[in-house]
Formats: C-alpha cells, structure tokens, sequence
C-alpha cells in the first residue's frame, strides 16, 4: 500500500467519546485535516458518565471553553470529591477528596506526621486536614486557588454535568470549527487486503474513505471488535461487577458539590446532583444479584421520585488488547470499559484524545505511533484498574457474597506489592503518568481501615509540641477556610 500523507480522519459514533475526540482534533489540527462525524438519531448513548475528576478542567481550557458558560449549558455542578459509605464496615464514610491534605514537611509526605501524631494519642481525623473535604462536608465552594497569607493549595474541583448536554454543546463548538456531522448508521464496512479499514457505507448508500478511523460506537465497538476482531482483556476475575441500572431523579436541595458512593448488598450505588436533576445507579454482580434484587436495592435507596424506568446496561470489566488497531482507533467504551467508581470514564476519553493528538501520524505507516500509544494506553488503563479493585478489596463487610469473594481475591502483582508496601511502612509511590495521586491512595487505604504498621522515621523528628503545634494550626487554618467560603448554591445561582 501506497505512503500517503493523513488528511481525512472518519469518526464513527457520536456521544460524549465522539464530539470531544471530534472538538479536540478540529481546535488543534482543524487547518490540516478533514474531519467528518457519523452517529445516528436512532441509537442511544450510555450517558451515565455524569461525573469527572478534575483533569477535565485542562480539557475545556484547551478548547477555550468558559466555566460558566459550561456549567450552564450542561446544568452542571461542582465536585469536590467522592464520598464512598459503607465500604468498609457497614456505616462508614469518608471521602476520596480532590487536592492535598496537610502539608508535605520536606520530602516526607504529610500523613506520616499524621500517622505519628495518632500514636502519640492524637485523636484528629485525617481530613480534618483537606480543605476539598472540609468545603465539601458542609456544601461550600468558591473558586479559591490558595488559601491566602499561606503556601498551601486552595480547592481543587471537577464537574458534575449531564453527559447528553455536554456532547450537544461540543457538537455546536465543533461544527463551527468546520466538522462535518451526517446521520445515519454503518451498514457495511470495506477493508484493504492489508486489513486497514478503506470506507464505511451507511444503510441509505453514502460511502465515506478516510485515512484514519476512530471508533466511538460504544460498547457495540463497531470498528475495533465487529470488524477488525480486536481482541479484549476480561477483568471480571478481579472486577466481578457487569451490570448497572440509571435512573434520573428530581433535584433535592441544597446541591452538595461531592458524588456519593454507597456500597449494598451485591453492589454500589452512585448519586450525582446536577442542576435540574440528579443522576443515580445501582452497578451490580449479577452472578452474586439478579435483577430484580438490583432494581428493588435501587429503587427503595432513591431519596426524589424517579423520573423514569430503571435502564440496564450490560457491560465486561476490561480492555481492548489493542485500543489503536490498523488504522482504528478506539476511543471511549469501545476502547474498554472500567465501571464509574472513580469517575474515570469521560477522563480516559480525554487522555485518549490528547494521547492520539501526541501520537498523530503524518502518513499512514503508522506502526510505531500505534505501538507507543498502545503501550500508553494499557498502562494507564491497568492502573486505574488497581485503584478500583483496592476498594473492594478492602471492604470488611460480611453481609454478602460480593464483598467476601472480593475480600479473597487473588490480587494482580501490580496492587499487592502497594498494598503490602503501605501496611509495612506507610509508603506510597506514584509511577510516572499515573493518574491518581499519592493522596488519593492514602485516602482510600486509611479510609478503609488499612492502618500502616510503621510511619517514616523522619516523622519522629519532632518533638510532642512541636508536632501537636504543626496539626493545630493546620487544622485551624482549614477549618477557618471552609468556613469562610459562600455555599455552593450560592456559586450556581450567581453562575445564572
């Protein structure tokens, strides 16, 4: 096959996965590609991805988007963290919150002062020192990027916005920067004898060649499963969950600006408060509950009337083996799939994006481009993974078959040399690119009872006062802080 220059770029699927890939690509390589969009009227999204971390914000700053301007278009709503209930023992809660805590005393990280203190009968509890918790528990938020007079970091927010919005508002902005949409569905797909991917033609006729395709079709993965026969990494053994029930209730005030994440027998419970409405679910085993003890859970946990019927989506925890594939590449659920305990799913759809925009070939030999960003791709994706299954690993609930199988499970190596490492010394060490911080481990670990045997030496550094001093003020910095701040509501109400 001839050499030639990549010009045409065919993106298959609409969705939130297909106009932020499409809106990215038109702003940073508009002049020099002809991008068009096919999706169809007729074929539903997921549209559960309702909420973000807060890398989303260098994404819509890249795009030249205003907050407020966003936030309106997608009755969208601040997000301050996630708060997990029950995931330890039943009746537990603490929150995975955005940003520091504490602060960080030269190269030893803050919860090793915390640790030290605890042992010297400090009762104070871990987020005592997180103003992202602190603002969140009682319903503030203001845009604060450092707490004044201080070095210490502000708040760090995501987005809670209805998913459906957010690809209409990316469909206008694309569209003005030249994107061609056409309805329609695929119904038949032509290859190269090389394998490549050569044109698309729809149920009414129209043809459609490019040089590079990105399959955005969803879990049906139109591009990269049906046709191209991509392989896929099952993960059920470590993430046994493949069902999930959504249904929109009506909005309660006030709008607390944190997701909830409540552990049930047999499964978790998501609950998302956006503007006009909130967003909840149920994500279940079905081989530890079957449907109808999934719908029941969900329904008899709902705190506003519902404002549909319950729909189910079926899913397999895992990966494609390959998210870039000839000349496809999968972006969004058709490139895998990681249930939305972290809030992980429109993330992994931008760092595919950027990812691509790095690796972009120029002609269509395009081995080597493909082989990096698909060793990107697996990284990342694994290690999201293992910061998935170390909440239900930690779980110390005995009520249901779930939580017992995924207490003994066996481990990949990756997440039980991290776990061991913390047990033993406290220890936590980010790998390079690696998406969840330091911090946010520390969170999840303490919060679910995975008290560390030892803390650095350098944390007895201090003396008694010394160290009771340094908490103190901490604390009462925080604490003055958050209570200072105006209410969330206030912020959305000023933003309309």
């Amino acid at each position: 096959m001839e050499n030639s220059t990549v010009k045409q770029v065919l993106i298959v699927g609409g969705g939130t996965a297909g106009w932020m890939t499409a809106a990215m690509l038109a702003k940073l390589m508009g002049p020099q590609l002809s991008i068009r969009l096919i999706e169809s009227d007729a074929i539903g999204t997921v549209g559960v991805g309702e909420a973000t971390i807060p890398a989303i914000q260098h994404f819509n700053a890249a795009l030249g988007i205003n907050e407020a301007e966003f936030l309106q278009a997608t009755q969208g709503t601040i997000k301050l963290g996630i708060q997990f209930e029950n995931w330890g023992k039943e009746g537990d809660s603490y929150m995975h919150a955005f940003g520091p805590v504490g602060r960080q005393l030269g190269v030893t990280s803050f919860h090793h002062y915390w640790l030290a203190a605890q042992a010297r009968g400090d009762s104070s509890s871990f987020w005592d020192y997180s103003l992202n918790y602190q603002a969140a528990h009682t319903g503030r938020y203001a845009p604060l990027a450092h707490i004044p007079n201080t070095p210490l970091q502000g708040l760090l927010h995501a987005y809670h916005f209805d998913a459906s919005l957010y690809a209409a508002f990316l469909r206008r902005y694309s569209e003005q920067l030249g994107v061609v949409r056409t309805e329609g569905t695929i119904g038949a797909v032509v290859k190269t004898p090389a394998g490549d991917i050569a044109s698309v033609t729809l149920q009414d006729g129209q043809s459609f060649s490019a040089d590079l395709f990105i399959d955005c079709s969803g879990l049906r993965a139109l591009l990269i499963g049906q046709e191209l026969g991509g392989g896929y990494e099952d993960w059920r053994h470590w993430l046994p969950c493949d069902s999930a029930l959504a249904v929109p209730t009506a909005a309660t005030l006030p709008v607390m600006p944190y997701t909830r994440a409540i552990a049930h027998n047999g499964g978790w419970q998501w609950r998302i408060p956006l503007q006009h409405r909130t967003g909840n679910g149920l994500v279940y085993s079905s081989r530890f509950l079957d449907d109808s003890a999934a719908h029941h859970t969900l329904i008899s946990n709902l705190d506003a009337e519902a404002l549909a019927e319950p729909r189910k989506i079926s899913f397999v925890t895992g990966r494609r083996k390959q998210q870039w594939l000839q000349n496809c590449v999968a972006i969004g659920l058709s490139s895998g799939f990681l249930e939305p305990l972290e809030s992980t799913s429109i993330h992994l759809i931008q760092s595919a994006v950027v990812r691509l925009v790095q690796c972009f070939p120029q002609q269509t030999d395009m081995a080597a481009l493909r082989r990096e960003y698909n060793r990107q791709s697996q990284q990342e994706f694994e290690a999201i993974r293992d910061f998935i299954i170390l909440h239900y690993y930690l779980n110390q609930r005995a009520d249901h078959g779930l939580w017992q199988y995924c207490r003994t499970m066996a481990l990949p190596e990756s997440l039980a040399q991290r776990i061991e490492l913390f047990r033993q010394s406290g220890a936590v060490f980010r790998q390079q690119d690696e998406l969840f911080t330091e911090v946010a481990w520390q969170q999840v670990m303490l919060g679910q009872h995975l008290r560390p045997q030892h803390y650095h030496p350098l944390a007895d550094s201090l003396t008694d006062g010394q160290l009771s001093g340094f908490l103190a003020d901490l604390k009462a910095i925080i604490s003055r802080t958050a209570e200072q701040l105006p209410s969330h509501q206030q912020f959305l109400q000023q933003g309309r």
